[in-house]
C-alpha cells in the first residue's frame, strides 16, 4: 500500500515544541494568529513513549490561522517525551504535523503495514509516528471524537471571529453537558 493512503484527509494541525510557551504565544499574536486557548498546566497520563509509560506534566496552547490548527506545547519537567527527546537534541519549534482520523483504528492498522515507528501513544487515542523521509518530523494521528471535533470547531470558529485584540489568551474551552441545558 502507498503511504500517501495511510493518513487521512488534509493536515489539520502543525505544533511545534518551545521552552517558553508565553514567548511563543506573544509571536504568534504578533503575526495576527489567535486568541490562544491554553491549559496550563496539565499531567499528561498514560501515555507510552518508545514502549515504556511516560506521564510528562505539559503546558499546552491552541489557535487557528483559517483552518489550519497551531498547537503549542511546553513540557515542565524532565520525564521522557518525544517532546523531552527533541528539547534535549537542541531543538525548539517545529515538531509535528497532525491528521485527525475519524477511524482511529484502520488508519494505525494502514501505518503498521509501513515502515514507520510508533514514537509515542496516548490515551486519548492519539499517536506520533516517525515515517522518516524528507519531512524529518513526527506524525500525529488523533481520533477524531465528538468531543474533539468540538473543540476543534470553537477553537476554529472563535479564531474566524476574533477582533485581533480582545482576550488574546483565554482558559482551554470545556465542552457543555448537554444535562446542563435541561431545565
Amino acid at each position: 500500500m502507498a503511504s500517501d493512503s495511510v493518513l487521512p484527509g488534509p493536515i489539520r494541525q502543525i505544533a511545534y515544541v518551545v521552552r517558553d510557551i508565553d514567548a511563543a504565544i506573544e509571536e504568534w499574536l504578533a503575526r495576527g494568529v489567535g486568541p490562544w486557548f491554553v491549559l496550563r498546566p496539565f499531567h499528561q497520563r498514560g501515555t507510552i513513549y518508545r514502549g515504556l509509560l511516560s506521564e510528562p506534566h505539559l503546558v499546552l496552547a491552541l489557535a487557528n490561522s483559517g483552518p489550519l490548527q497551531i498547537e503549542l506545547l511546553a513540557q515542565q519537567d524532565d520525564t521522557t517525551s518525544s517532546y523531552r527527546e527533541f528539547l534535549d537534541s537542541g531543538r525548539e519549534g517545529f515538531h509535528h504535523v497532525a491528521y485527525w482520523a475519524e477511524d482511529f483504528d484502520a488508519v494505525l492498522a494502514r501505518a503498521a503495514e509501513q515502515p514507520w515507528e510508533v514514537v509515542q501513544r496516548g490515551v486519548n487515542r492519539s499517536a506520533y509516528l516517525d515515517t522518516g523521509g524528507v519531512t524529518s518530523t513526527l506524525v500525529e494521528v488523533a481520533e477524531l471524537t465528538d468531543r474533539f471535533r468540538w473543540l476543534t470547531d470553537t477553537i476554529r470558529e472563535t479564531a474566524a471571529g476574533w477582533d485581533g485584540v480582545t482576550d488574546p489568551i483565554r482558559e482551554l474551552p470545556r465542552r457543555p453537558d448537554p444535562a446542563e441545558g435541561a431545565g
